[in-house]
């Protein structure tokens, strides 16, 4: 084995997410159908039933996952179900908003905020995947100056937005 001349490896330039599922085989499943998913590395954990690490890419940006590991967690499950939630949504600009939720929602995503118009000049909507993680997905429909956005802002949430 030889040491890396590139600290960084190719492709993984940019912030990776690392998602703890419960039943991660069933997250590559469902974000292959939901998202276009494509597998970059599955590796299976020493007990044969668990995913130790896997690597998706979904457009241009890659997703990391795990199965859940509460042994070497302080005895801790570190799924969303396990911490009632996450305050963390996976963001995504894709050419068609409604589109990418409604696939979502027909391969098993629950919509949380079904596709609307924004202020900000956005066509968004967010889902929450089988397994707890929230995405969003906008199609960028205006642009706006930061004074244009901040009065839309005013008066949509004069309106109650």
């Amino acid at each position: 084995m030889s040491p890396s001349k590139q600290p960084i490896p190719p492709g993984h330039e940019h912030l990776i997410p690392h998602l703890v599922c419960a039943g991660c085989d069933q997250a590559i499943a469902f974000y292959k159908q939901a998202f276009g998913a494509e597998v970059v590395t599955r590796m299976p954990a020493p007990d044969g039933g668990r995913i130790m690490h896997a690597a998706l890419r979904i457009g241009t940006s890659l997703v990391f996952l795990v199965d859940d590991f509460p042994e070497y967690c302080d005895g801790k499950s570190e799924t969303p179900q396990a911490l009632g939630g996450t305050p963390v949504t996976l963001h995504q600009y894709v050419v068609d908003c409604d589109a990418a939720i409604q696939r979502a929602q027909e391969a098993g995503a629950t919509v949380v905020m079904p596709p609307a118009d924004m202020f900000w000049g956005d066509r968004y909507g967010v889902v929450a995947d089988p397994f707890g993680h929230k995405w969003s997905f906008a199609t960028h429909q205006h642009d706006l100056t930061p004074e244009q956005m901040q009065a839309a802002m005013v008066e949509a949430f004069a309106q109650g937005a």
